[in-house]
């Protein structure tokens, strides 16, 4: 099992990424997913020194993609748009030598029966593009999400993989529990969901941990685990027999403060 942060941690007053993989190994985490939120603005050159600094040091990457993506557009433009943007973070990740790329593929829109087909063709496009680019070794992985109005439960996502090759789920936990108004109650509500999830999984299942804050559309924003709402120790628990890889990427305000307090629910990992 692998633990960090959602970024790169701040370090000093200058961004600095080697610096912050330094700083998250320091802390004893061995993940990180650089967040290309807003763009994957990155040269090659750059994307595979980080890279390297980033396999010295056993830590191993994702990336997220641009919020923007939305596969059920009522606008071609935002579709094809869609499209770069996931090979974009693709290529990047393929340079970075990050194993999965995280999607938020689409919202449901005023047509919520076409976006399980739409999301299916826009990443059937994409899939095809990075073939054709010879870039075969990046998961696209759909995310749950936490707003009921979003494309992305677990059934959702199955769907697409039923039809495109290389696509997997990104499990985040507090969007479940946010979109379900709260479910995630009991340890034997964790136990389900991570059943219905590993069902799923290829060889590594990826996950996405915080606290939130919902309401009856859903997620509103983030929190850190010490809300425990849910509780996190409820997924630790669940899995601290597990054999299954995991990757745990926490989203919490306190992005690599939470990631340690997360790994620290692990027996068998907490730093003496």
């Amino acid at each position: 099992m692998r633990f960090g942060p959602a970024g790169y941690p701040a370090v000093g007053s200058k961004s600095d990424p080697e610096k912050s993989l330094q700083y998250t190994h320091d802390l004893g985490l061995d993940a990180l997913e650089v967040e290309f939120v807003r763009g994957a603005r990155i040269s090659e050159e750059r994307a595979r020194a980080i890279g390297q600094c980033a396999r010295n040091l056993d830590i191993r990457l994702s990336c997220h993609a641009p919020y923007f993506i939305s596969f059920n557009s009522d606008t071609p433009e935002t579709i094809e748009k869609s499209v770069d943007w996931v090979v974009d973070t693709a290529k990047a990740a393929h340079y970075l030598g990050a194993y999965i790329i995280v999607i938020h593929a689409a919202s449901y829109g005023k047509h919520p029966e076409t976006a399980t087909e739409n999301v299916i063709k826009g990443l059937t496009t994409c899939k095809n593009r990075l073939d054709d680019l010879g870039i075969k070794d990046v998961i696209l992985g759909v995310e749950t999400m936490g707003k009921k109005g979003q494309f992305g439960t677990l059934k959702e996502i199955a769907e697409v993989m039923d039809s495109v090759d290389g696509v997997r789920p990104v499990l985040d936990v507090a969007h479940v529990h946010a979109r379900g108004v709260g479910c995630l109650k009991t340890q034997q509500d964790m136990q389900d969901l991570v059943d219905e999830y590993f069902k799923l999984v290829g060889p590594i299942a990826h996950f996405h941990i915080s606290c939130i804050n919902y309401g009856e559309k859903g997620e509103i924003n983030h929190l850190p685990l010490a809300e425990k709402d849910p509780d996190m120790q409820y997924l630790a628990n669940v899995l601290n027999d597990s054999k299954q890889d995991c990757t745990f990427i926490c989203e919490s305000p306190l992005i690599e403060k939470d990631a340690v307090v997360f790994r620290d629910m692990f027996p068998a990992y907490r730093r003496v």
